[in-house]
């Protein structure tokens, strides 16, 4: 019964929706969106301070042997991990949508404490312009709920990285299915889907990092505080190649 309620007020959420898929046809949503995601991300920041920080304490320790550190980031967006990376490091930055541009630059000059390589328009599926085994670290924060496919960008994190290097992870998730948010994650999907630029919200997306093929696999899930009901299950951690 619980599941045909929850089918039905899903394919309601889906009709209301109609408006903004033909709005997402237009190409506009993705020229407004990186406005939208600057400044949910200066609230989002805010509530997870402590969680980013704890994350990304010790990326340093996967810097070469001359200490230099090279580290690409799949969506960027508008640069909002820019500042819990360590001194010195070199950033290349990567995002399917040209638009964040503009809030990337703003980051960039906020964050003077790192050397930015390059910002390249591609998605995490493909990132063909980065050379095999090139890169100490990749981060990737609430990009893996949007991307097309999982395990193809998980294949192209191992290959960009050096054997020994880490990738850091930080993702909202589906929740518990006895959960009342899990119920509500079904049903307002298609709405969340549209105005989060393709954010699907009931991915469980640790089974796609425990069958990645990486040597070590540090994860953690968390209940993430403060932030929307939707996404409040959250996975956090790194897995080393």
């Amino acid at each position: 019964m619980e599941s045909c309620l929850m089918k039905f007020c899903r394919l309601l959420c889906l009709a209301l929706t109609l408006p903004l898929h033909l709005l997402a046809i237009t190409g506009l949503y993705k020229r407004w969106f990186p406005s939208l995601a600057y400044n949910i991300t200066i609230s989002y920041n805010e509530k997870m301070h402590k969680t980013k920080r704890d994350l990304f304490r010790n990326v340093g320790k996967f810097a070469d042997s001359d200490g230099a550190l090279r580290l690409l980031e799949i969506g960027c967006g508008s640069g909002a991990n820019f500042k819990f990376y360590p001194y010195g490091c070199t950033v290349i930055c990567t995002d399917p949508n040209p638009h964040f541009d503009k809030y990337l630059r703003r980051s960039m000059d906020a964050s003077k404490h790192l050397t930015y390589d390059k910002f390249m328009v591609v998605s995490g599926e493909d990132m063909k312009e980065v050379k095999d085994e090139s890169v100490d670290v990749v981060v990737c924060t609430l990009v893996l709920c949007s991307v097309r496919d999982v395990q193809r960008v998980l294949q192209e994190v191992r290959r960009i990285l050096k054997t020994g290097g880490a990738f850091y992870f930080l993702e909202h998730v589906v929740s518990d299915p006895s959960s009342w948010t899990y119920f509500f994650q079904h049903v307002l999907e298609p709405l969340w889907y549209h105005l989060g630029d393709g954010c699907m919200i009931t991915r469980a997306t640790w089974k796609d990092l425990e069958a990645a093929g990486f040597s070590e696999l540090h994860l953690k899930q968390i209940e993430a505080p403060e932030v929307s009901l939707m996404i409040r299950p959250h996975i956090m951690g790194y897995s080393i190649k």
